[in-house]
């Protein structure tokens, strides 16, 4: 598909990128959204908990958008339930996915959630249609959660037919390139309140599973790719750091992608490098359409309305999408 030219404008103190990231993650609200919690039970042992909110659409077709967050996210950030807030009041029920781990409770297993686990998007996705008889499902990520539905939309599994589309939001779709602009001197902040969560989460881990990871590790964790490299790597079965961000990056699927995509990366997103910009994979592709903004942030896209810009982008692009039955 042709690149969409975006029509987004940041205004004011919002045309900086780092305002506008940080804004939108820890000063602006959203109230009023209403959430059901349920517990699923994986092939595992393990457990992943939905966070539920339902149209009070009277139609007969049915919509289910399932939402899934970045790293170290919740169900509950802003910018699920803005999301959340929108698509409600449009006739989407929504499924608000908190990954293994990020719903308050740590899981059962020594393995956790990280950008690659699209196995969990497939058995969220099992569990959903068990009940929701001939719902519509469209599907929605940010940041990690972008690149963990990508992955799974284009890689050679079986899928069922009710995806109707998709919409990726800041999403580093090359880990290794993604990691590359982490690691930039003005990406301090960042990477310090990640590495700080993560490492707590470790801490626990190494509580619960004092046979299989030990404290020497714990205190080499320094980085974020030591992170990768102590725990993610081994505890998900990668060889190393390395190996994790070559077989997880969505990048490497979005060719085999059958159903429509909304990939929404602004160009000033201090997260992503040049690799996570897909331009000539877009213009040859039928379903892939890349939105590069010039400005946004990463997962930002204030705007001076009550609504972010890609909380608006997501309704109309899945309107477009929708199915008329």
């Amino acid at each position: 598909m042709p690149l969409i030219e975006s029509t987004y404008t940041a205004r004011g103190p919002f045309k900086n990128a780092h305002f506008n990231t940080i804004f939108a993650a820890k000063l602006r609200r959203v109230y009023g959204v209403y959430q059901k919690r349920e517990r699923v039970i994986l092939s595992d042992g393990d457990f992943i908990d939905i966070d539920w909110s339902y149209s009070k659409s009277t139609s007969k077709l049915s919509k289910t958008v399932l939402l899934f967050h970045g790293l170290e996210g919740t169900a509950k950030r802003t910018y699920m339930l803005g999301t959340v807030k929108q698509l409600i009041k449009h006739g989407y029920d929504c499924a608000a996915i908190n990954l293994r781990s990020c719903s308050g409770e740590i899981n059962t297993k020594l393995r956790s959630y990280h950008s690659g686990a699209s196995e969990d998007v497939a058995e969220i996705i099992s569990h959903i249609n068990s009940f929701k008889k001939n719902t519509q499902l469209y599907l929605c990520g940010f940041s990690l959660g972008g690149n963990l539905i990508l992955k799974y939309l284009g890689e050679n599994r079986e899928r069922p037919d009710n995806i109707i589309a998709a919409v990726a939001i800041s999403t580093p779709i090359d880990l290794f390139d993604s990691l590359g602009a982490l690691e930039r001197s003005g990406n301090w902040i960042y990477r310090w309140s990640f590495l700080k969560d993560l490492r707590a989460k470790y801490k626990m881990k190494l509580s619960n599973f004092p046979g299989e990871l030990n404290a020497e590790n714990y205190r080499k964790i320094k980085s974020l790719r030591l992170f990768d490299e102590y725990y993610t790597a081994p505890a998900h079965g990668f060889k190393d750091a390395l190996d994790y961000y070559t077989k997880s990056s969505s990048s490497q699927f979005l060719n085999q992608i059958k159903v429509p995509v909304l990939l929404l990366n602004a160009k000033d997103d201090s997260f992503l490098n040049e690799k996570c910009y897909p331009v000539a994979v877009s213009k040859s592709h039928p379903f892939i359409h890349l939105e590069m903004p010039e400005k946004g942030g990463h997962v930002g896209f204030m705007t001076t309305r009550r609504t972010t810009y890609n909380e608006e982008r997501t309704l109309a692009f899945f309107n477009v999408q929708t199915v008329k039955s």
